[in-house]
């Protein structure tokens, strides 16, 4: 029996009766905090949902949910957890011809009080509110869910040193070490993890919400709203043949852009509809359970869907998107967004955004502006037949009248973008957009929804690949079109980021700035529908390089990512200090993407293959920060290792002598933390080093008054 979708609109009245779990954060980002009711229940909050395939092990698929936005990592004595009486739900979607879920894992979680005579969260080996979790899974066939772990373990939150490694603590050798021994494999098979981690995501918050100045115009360096914050990570690592409609692995899909290997991934939370709170200070929940969160693709509730309809967004699933009642597909048609980058509406208001700027009069006959129709002329043309905008294709969902973006926007976002003429790079078109091009995206899945799309058939990017972006499948356009390895043919080949964002979404991938370049018209592009100042040769002009070179100010993490399950990184410690500026992030970048581009140098490298410098951002192998800087008394030192390596770490005199050796051994990767005494040290500037097997990786400066 199929499982039916029941959150309907008319339920999401029942949202009211969720009271406040705790203090609400004052943060907002990818879906933190992106809707009025959910803004006050921050434990049933999804934050970010990520999908790809594995880069250690190419037979599985990775999906990560995070929830409870911006923890702060010093946020005692009741520190942040899943919440009890939450369901967490991750939905997958693997045929076209079924409506609803075919897979979905539910997670419930549970807290337990170790020791009720202190107000401490660790001491002496117990744990306050020390939580677990049971995991179960239905898919298409099952009558009932069934338990896949029970009893799984959630990490205590990385108070810090003294509660994690110390005697009166835990006795743990480190945090990594209770992040690998929670790490647990299902009765089916599946991998899984669940725990507080860095939050992945990084955007400047201030900037982005401020008129959309970003990166900022008015004399103040951009910021990560997100740096040094935690949220609640679920990971399952799972086989491709599992999620494939018909359990084939991926050595049988027929190309890598296999139809039959596209699925369809979002998370919800849920509550029960009525909360009883007693007189004694407990509460109970009562009634059936009430859909209060979800989350497909990033930045759609947040930037996309009115204030006004954010809650009912939230009620509903992707299945009801479309619907004649909801209509939330008419917000893609002309998103508010493509009005800051308009000059005939407030393109001038908003001067972070000038670089972007929608083609109003593409190939001297299209216009892309949200008063104007896109390629809705051609509807049921000569021009169309044999491609996905005919009639008798896809045309009467991707050419509609007043709605000039349903030809781009609202497929990557609601349906994702099928192997068919126009949705191929312009490579051998011959300057008809409408022609064959080079195939490079295939994640059709048409149910209609706000879905992750993913085609699990698409190659792993390697990470140290000189051509892995976090700019994703705009990257693969960039050298589908210009690079000599890829554009002499337009036969289908295997591009790096290909199984980048929107084709996915890998933790690395900077969805911020690829959605705000795909609002721009980047998409159309690459197909063919130049920009307007396009004369008829080289496409490389003056308006496709302001928006391949354009940056929002904040395009990398805080730290390094994990290189093995569960990727995200480890979350930061209660003792840790996170200035307000963005010098650690800065640091960690092996290229500064703040800095502007010249016109020329970008020019020259994407006619040469190999687009603007800034856009290929490879994760630091070692990332330190030390503090408090100037340093007094005690000093910590944070350092991440991207791999299993040898590590040194030592201080040096301006003179270039060593004053100490912090660290010598050997490391797996992970996050790190070493304290050691300043108070002796002469007043002066010193240089700590951290050093990779023999080889100097990074140096930052220390100050001591």
């Amino acid at each position: 029996m199929r499982r039916k979708i029941t959150f309907r609109r008319g339920r999401r009245l029942a949202i009211a009766f969720v009271s406040l779990s705790f203090l609400s954060v004052v943060l907002t980002s990818s879906s933190h905090r992106e809707a009025p009711l959910i803004s006050n229940d921050p434990l049933a909050d999804n934050t970010d949902l990520y999908a790809f395939r594995s880069p250690t092990n190419p037979n599985k698929i990775v999906i990560i949910a995070n929830y409870v936005p911006g923890q702060l990592p010093q946020g005692g004595p009741n520190y942040y957890s899943f919440g009890e009486n939450i369901r967490y739900e991750i939905h997958i979607d693997n045929d076209v011809n079924t409506h609803g879920d075919d897979y979905v894992y539910r997670f419930t979680f549970e807290q337990k009080n170790e020791d009720p005579t202190t107000f401490f969260n660790i001491r002496l080996g117990k744990q306050n509110l020390k939580t677990s979790y049971t995991l179960e899974r239905w898919h298409t066939g099952d009558r009932d869910y069934k338990k896949i772990i029970k009893n799984g373990v959630v990490p205590p939150p990385n108070i810090g040193p003294r509660s994690i490694s110390g005697g009166a603590g835990l006795g743990a050798p480190d945090y990594n070490s209770l992040i690998n021994s929670a790490i647990t494999t299902a009765s089916t098979g599946e991998k899984v993890f669940c725990g507080t981690a860095d939050d992945p995501f990084y955007v400047d918050l201030g900037g982005i919400f401020d008129l959309g100045d970003a990166p900022r115009t008015t004399g103040s360096r951009s910021r990560d709203g997100l740096k040094c914050l935690n949220v609640s990570t679920i990971a399952i690592e799972v086989d491709i043949s599992t999620l494939q409609r018909d359990h084939k692995n991926v050595s049988h899909a027929t190309s890598i852009l296999d139809p039959n290997y596209v699925v369809g991934v979002w998370a919800s939370a849920s509550r029960q509809r009525i909360r009883v709170l007693r007189d004694d200070g407990t509460q109970e929940n009562y009634g059936e359970w009430v859909q209060v969160s979800r989350l497909g693709m990033p930045l759609t509730n947040e930037a996309v869907i009115p204030i006004g309809r954010k809650d009912l967004w939230n009620s509903t699933t992707p299945y009801d998107d479309l619907d004649n009642v909801n209509k939330f597909g008419k917000y893609f048609y002309q998103p508010e967004l493509a009005l800051y980058m308009d000059d005939n509406y407030f393109g001038g208001a908003v001067p972070a955004l000038a670089p972007l700027r929608i083609q109003r009069n593409s190939l001297g006959a299209f216009g892309f502006g949200n008063d104007q129709q896109g390629l809705f002329p051609l509807k049921g043309t000569a021009a169309v037949a044999g491609t996905a905008l005919s009639n008798n294709a896809f045309g009467n969902l991707l050419l509609k009248k007043n709605s000039p973006r349903s030809v781009d926007l609202w497929p990557i976002f609601h349906t994702g973008v099928p192997n068919l003429r126009p949705y191929q790079l312009a490579t051998g078109k011959a300057g008809n957009p409408l022609a064959a091009g080079k195939p490079f995206i295939n994640n059709f899945l048409p149910n209609g929804g706000d879905m992750l799309r993913l085609n699990m058939a698409v190659p792993v990017t390697p990470r140290n690949d000189p051509n892995f972006s976090s700019l994703g499948l705009v990257y693969a356009a960039v050298l589908g079109l210009t690079d000599p390895a890829y554009n002499g043919n337009a036969s289908l080949q295997a591009i790096p980021n290909m199984d980048g964002f929107p084709n996915g979404r890998r933790l690395e991938d900077d969805v911020t700035l690829i959605e705000l370049q795909a609002v721009s018209g980047v998409v159309l592009a690459a197909i063919g529908l130049w920009y307007d100042d396009f004369n008829g040769s080289t496409p490389v002009t003056q308006d496709l390089l302001d928006v391949l070179t354009y940056r929002t100010g904040i395009n990398r993490n805080d730290t390094a990512l994990k290189t093995s399950f569960p990727f995200v990184q480890a979350p930061w410690p209660g003792t840790h200090n996170c200035d307000c500026d963005d010098s650690d992030q800065s640091a960690a970048r092996t290229m500064n993407v703040n800095e502007p581009i010249t016109t020329t140098q970008a020019n020259s490298n994407v006619r040469s293959g190999i687009a603007a410098s800034e856009m290929g951002v490879s994760a630091p192998e070692v990332f330190l920060s030390t503090f408090p800087n100037p340093a007094s008394g005690t000093n910590t030192i944070r350092y991440s290792v991207q791999g299993s390596a040898k590590l040194r770490i030592v201080v040096y005199d301006t003179q270039g002598r060593v004053i100490k050796e912090l660290v010598n051994k050997s490391h797996e990767a992970g996050v790190y933390t070493v304290n050691w005494d300043t108070r002796q040290l002469a007043a002066g500037s010193y240089v700590i080093a951290a050093i990779k097997d023999g080889a100097k990786k990074q140096a930052i400066q220390l100050i001591k008054n």
